[in-house]
């Protein structure tokens, strides 16, 4: 059995969604744009991230050393 909001909370978002944002956004986004300015969303032109990869594993995690995996069962 599905909760009451697991029903009503999706179908809400989609009539906001295709129905309402088109109106409501056009309205909202020069307020909101006063509020966030782009300065605050963008990064700085000058600064850019360096990542130093060595020492990671495939999954980018650190490994420590070489580990041995073994399919054989022990007894």
């Amino acid at each position: 059995m599905v909760c009451i909001a697991c029903i009503v909370i999706p179908i809400l978002l989609w009539v906001y969604k295709k129905f309402l944002e088109p109106y409501l956004y056009p309205l909202v986004s020069p307020f909101v744009g006063r509020i966030w300015p782009k300065k605050a969303l963008q990064e700085p032109s000058g600064a850019k991230a360096t990542v130093d990869c060595k020492g990671a594993d495939t999954s980018g995690l650190a490994s420590k050393g070489p580990t041995e995996i073994s399919d054989k069962k022990k007894d």
